[in-house]
């Protein structure tokens, strides 16, 4: 198999529920993962151009989640479910979601811009919300 262009490397860190800084899983990371390595293979990107992986912490939490692009060397940013068509189709121009990328405030956590909030746990089957 060829060395691949790029590799996204999305933390799916959790943390103990609760936790001030949050983590990335608890934001959908994991889906977020799913969703780009559907999108990449459907695309025909993922054995040629673009490999989707998972991470441990990445140490961004606050900003999370995100996704370490390389060997390009930036990071995604408070990525969302509904971010991954726009990435898929910036992976596949060659480009970059200018939107997504953290700048320098956002790796320190002082000066960081707000977290997304994590989204509420779904009912179990049969409870009411």
């Amino acid at each position: 198999m060829p060395q691949r262009k790029r590799y996204l490397f999305v933390c799916v860190n959790r943390r103990p529920d609760g936790t001030p800084k949050g983590s990335c899983a608890q934001r959908s990371a994991v889906e977020i993962h799913a969703a780009l390595k559907d999108g990449l293979k459907d695309r025909g990107l993922a054995k040629t151009e673009v490999r989707a992986c998972t991470s441990s912490c990445l140490d961004v939490c606050w900003a999370g989640p995100v996704i370490a692009v390389e060997p390009d060397g930036y990071f995604y940013g408070r990525v969302t479910l509904e971010d991954v068509p726009e990435l898929l189709e910036s992976l596949a121009n060659g480009t970059r979601v200018e939107r997504l990328v953290l700048p320098s405030n956002d790796f320190d956590e002082k000066t960081s811009g707000p977290p997304l909030p994590a989204p509420k746990p779904k009912p179990a089957e049969g409870q009411e919300p």
